[in-house]
């Protein structure tokens, strides 16, 4: 009973890091570790161990840049740094973001197409949009928090398909902690697309957003000291943690059932659903669709809303989930277009797979821009006073600098030498 007390209160703590760690593996994140299994076998693998303390020690700078100045990334950047460091970060953020919400939409109508094949996906993507904006505009941030939290049940299914088939157990551990790279344009582009979408820009702005949005619905004062900070620690490093989890177990998966299958390039979702077949047979294409739609709709709330923050910060317009759309009409708007110019990418002509594997990659690419900026902050003790970063995460934040520069890096000089 103790003991069960003691989970339940440890489930209560937890907010922001988890709801992040969780929307961190949307339906671009669940197509790009579909791909890198079934492309490479268990090649990618020691991803889900490496990323596990980088993206933590991010998200906890970024948590903590929350709670100190009580301003998301945006907001500290305008009052501390000059312009053209703002807008730097937005013209780095706002297209990677806007592909993203797109290419989840677009992955949203295709799994609702699989389901009923007789209703074109556009139709689908256009009734998420709309559910979504409702949901966005008529809930208060309290219900969406709570509903979001729930929603991370549905990604547990991955970690049992890889139980239903045989493996080479000792084949999995090595691959998990031994680093396979590979030398060539298609490794590295799933490379880039793998830390894009596990250590995603819009991420940074929407962990530190929320941090502030907690401190505001609290009845007492917040004091912050080291309590509290390792508090917000724990709940980031669970999230992470439950984000990573997931990650090594759809990369195992689509590694073991999609690879071995003979199915290694992923064009369409229902090739994507083929991995859960073992577990559940012919409802395989359900299961994943329901995953798919239930992270759809956990993670574009987060996109959307954290692009709507930039902007608002940016501006100084009134935000925030609380309050009604009359309250700020400004705030709402931004994700109403977001939302909408996304869909429009579905009409471009990339199939849903690939615009989710794009987006990855796209973020990638834009990431150490972001990661350079919120390490400086981390250090500046004008900003952060006594709680600027320790020697540990200043070490795991230029790890996390050096090794996305480097692959992004190696996959421009891929792409355009023609290796």
């Amino acid at each position: 009973m103790k003991k069960q007390k003691k989970v339940f209160r440890f489930w209560k703590k937890l907010g922001p890091g988890l709801i992040t760690g969780s929307s961190d593996d949307d339906p671009s994140g669940i197509a790009t570790y579909s791909q890198a299994g079934a492309q490479f076998g268990l090649a990618t693998l020691w991803t889900a161990l490496v990323t596990f303390p980088l993206m933590a020690a991010i998200q906890e700078m970024c948590a903590r840049i929350g709670l100190i100045t009580s301003q998301g990334l945006t907001g500290t950047l305008k009052k501390n740094y000059p312009r053209s460091v703002l807008y730097l970060m937005l013209l780095f953020s706002f297209p990677a973001i806007v592909m993203n919400i797109g290419a989840d939409i677009a992955g949203m109508g295709a799994v609702g197409n699989l389901l009923f094949p007789k209703i074109e996906a556009t139709y689908f993507s256009v009734l998420f949009t709309i559910v979504l904006l409702v949901l966005i505009i008529y809930l208060p941030y309290q219900k969406i928090a709570a509903v979001l939290k729930y929603l991370c049940v549905a990604l547990m299914v991955y970690l049992v398909v890889p139980f239903f088939v045989k493996q080479d157990w000792l084949a999995i551990f090595k691959s998990t902690v031994v680093p396979t790279i590979k030398l060539d344009k298609d490794f590295i582009s799933i490379l880039v697309a793998i830390l894009g979408t596990t250590i995603s820009p819009y991420l940074f702005f929407w962990q530190a957003t929320m941090e502030v949005e907690e401190i505001k619905h609290r009845k007492t004062h917040l004091v912050v000291n080291k309590k509290v900070i390792h508090d917000v620690k724990q709940d980031v490093d669970a999230g992470m943690l439950f984000s990573n989890v997931v990650m090594w177990f759809i990369l195992l998966t689509a590694g073991t059932v999609l690879f071995n299958s003979n199915i290694h390039r992923i064009d369409t979702v229902e090739q994507a659903a083929k991995a859960l077949q073992p577990l559940v047979g012919k409802y395989a294409y359900w299961l994943f669709s329901i995953g798919v739609i239930g992270t759809g709709l956990l993670a574009i709330p987060v996109l959307s809303g954290s692009l709507s923050y930039i902007f608002c910060e940016t501006f100084g317009w009134k935000e925030g989930l609380d309050n009604k759309f009359h309250e700020a009409r400004p705030f709402y708007i931004i994700i109403a277009i977001s939302l909408i110019v996304g869909l429009s990418l579905n009409y471009i002509g990339i199939s849903p797979v690939k615009a989710l594997i794009y987006s990855a990659i796209l973020y990638g690419l834009t990431a150490p821009v972001l990661i350079a900026i919120i390490l400086h902050i981390c250090n500046n003790k004008k900003v952060m006073g006594e709680f600027t970063n320790s020697r540990t995460s200043n070490i795991l934040g230029l790890i996390t600098l050096l090794l996305m520069t480097v692959c992004a890096v190696a996959l421009v000089y891929f792409q355009f030498s023609g290796v």
